[in-house]
């Protein structure tokens, strides 16, 4: 299972939200270039990086960090944050992006999420946040009533990479992985899955790997890891 560790950009800056909400937050580095350097000499096989400012405003408001981390190579990174059309999609992966995460967009703008799967196949991360099972859009300030599961039925057939499910009721809480709504979404989902949201110790890994779902393909790990909470060149090993 990939152990993929979180960089949010939150003006300029490594920052933790607390259940998605940007007045509520906690900066954990100044540098997200030099996190992303101490994430690839620990091993790391991918990145999460969500642009904070840009998921709330549409705008690509932290694409300067994204870029020089992604100049760095040697890991893959999953990025989103704003990306709204589909010249924003083919600027990230110029910049050397391997994956781009759509969020937003896969519930308000389908036409412009099938033409990104259709032009990029496998490339594409459907990216799901959630609450009480149902999708939340703009930065996670709008409830658009609409049931994630469903949602992510919609993209069937096409060659989306992955699905990122975030339960927003457990993002930044240090409560834990809501193991069973993920492994719902996933007895559900045409798409891969990775778990994001609440992590709060290793022991959420161990069981979320425990669980042995064929569509469970990684989690992401922000909080815990900032907090010290989890040793993650340990769990990388323990991985192995």
């Amino acid at each position: 299972m990939l152990l993929i560790p979180a960089i949010d950009l939150l003006g300029g800056k490594v920052a933790r939200l607390y259940k998605g909400d940007m007045t509520d937050y906690k900066i954990y580095s100044q540098n997200p270039v030099d996190t992303a350097k101490s994430f690839i000499d620990m091993g790391v096989a991918r990145l999460h990086i969500v642009d904070l400012d840009g998921a709330k405003t549409g705008g690509a408001v932290n694409y300067d960090s994204i870029e020089k981390i992604a100049s760095l190579g040697d890991i893959q990174i999953e990025a989103g944050g704003g990306i709204r059309d589909i010249a924003r999609v083919d600027k990230y992966f110029s910049a050397g992006v391997s994956f781009v995460i759509l969020g937003t967009a896969v519930v308000k703008d389908k036409d412009f999420t099938r033409q990104a799967l259709t032009k990029y196949p496998r490339r594409i991360v459907l990216g799901v946040d959630a609450e009480n099972g149902k999708a939340a859009v703009s930065g996670w300030y709008e409830d658009s009533g609409i049931d994630a599961a469903g949602l992510i039925a919609e993209y069937r057939g096409y060659e989306a990479e992955s699905v990122i499910y975030t339960d927003i009721s457990k993002d930044g809480t240090l409560t834990g992985l809501n193991i069973k709504e993920t492994l719902n979404i996933a007895s559900k989902s045409p798409f891969p899955v990775i778990a994001s949201g609440g992590v709060a110790s290793a022991q959420d890994l161990h069981l979320l790997c425990e669980a042995k779902h064929p569509q469970i393909i990684g989690c992401i790990i922000g909080k815990a890891y900032y907090e010290g909470l989890i040793d993650l060149p340990a769990e990388l090993n323990r991985s192995i």
